[in-house]
């Protein structure tokens, strides 16, 4: 079963989808997971596939749009910040909580490529998330922007810099290509196999990042912090 819901994140409101198992559960509150999508995805696309084998294995599991994304609020649109995305996490866990027939005590999180680094950064900081896994997880977008991924790295903060002041003084929002043209790397050419042809479930993405998402970006490695997340129970 899929209910539409929706929850509140340092004031946006986000669009989710929360995944129950099929038959009774009265008798005894569920276990869940919050599923974080790739960078620049919406719930419709690998969270719902991996919560559709959650909800098989007898597991609630909570699909969402970050803010700025798909159907949540937020502008600009397309701001990959990781910050705010762990900030939409927590809030995510908090929306579960809140919930009669999901057991607090046992919430995990699973992260998918770039979700796959949101997801630990923010159980380091959430202890009520007592387990995570990650699938083809990418923690470390700052070493993806300083080994070249969208060009010269000081070029891109000058960039994002500038596309900043003139969104500022009244100019509309300045994006790049998400997948970007022309030919990449191995991960890049095989992520355009997904997010460019029809097997990207959801016709409404966009391929597109906000400017000065990039300097956020250049800040941000869950490497930083991954140390601190202890070994836990698992739910």
């Amino acid at each position: 079963m899929r209910e539409d819901i929706t929850f509140v994140s340092d004031g946006r409101k986000l669009a989710g989808h929360l995944y129950l198992p099929d038959g009774p559960s009265a008798a005894q509150k569920l276990r869940a997971v919050v599923v974080v999508g790739a960078s620049s995805g919406t719930k419709e696309q690998t969270p719902a596939a991996y919560s559709g084998r959650l909800i098989a294995l007898g597991y609630a599991a909570l699909a969402f749009d970050h803010s700025t994304y798909g159907e949540s609020e937020g502008t600009p649109r397309s701001d990959e910040n990781p910050f705010t995305k762990s900030e939409d996490i927590k809030n995510a866990v908090t929306f579960l909580t809140g919930r009669d027939e999901i057991d607090a005590d046992r919430i995990a999180a699973v992260g998918v490529c770039g979700g796959g680094g949101f997801a630990p950064y923010t159980a380091v900081a959430d202890r009520r998330i007592k387990a995570v896994a990650t699938v083809s997880g990418l923690p470390d977008l700052r070493s993806t922007l300083t080994d070249g991924f969208a060009g010269d790295w000081h070029d891109l903060m000058r960039f994002a810099q500038s596309a900043r002041e003139a969104y500022a003084q009244g100019d509309e929002a300045q994006y790049v290509p998400f997948m970007p043209p022309g030919e990449q790397g191995e991960w890049v050419e095989n992520g355009k196999q997904y997010y460019l042809t029809d097997r990207n479930p959801d016709p409404n993405w966009k391929n597109q990042t906000l400017a000065w998402s990039f300097d956020k970006m250049l800040q941000y490695s869950a490497l930083d912090i991954i140390h601190l997340l202890a070994l836990r129970r698992c739910c």
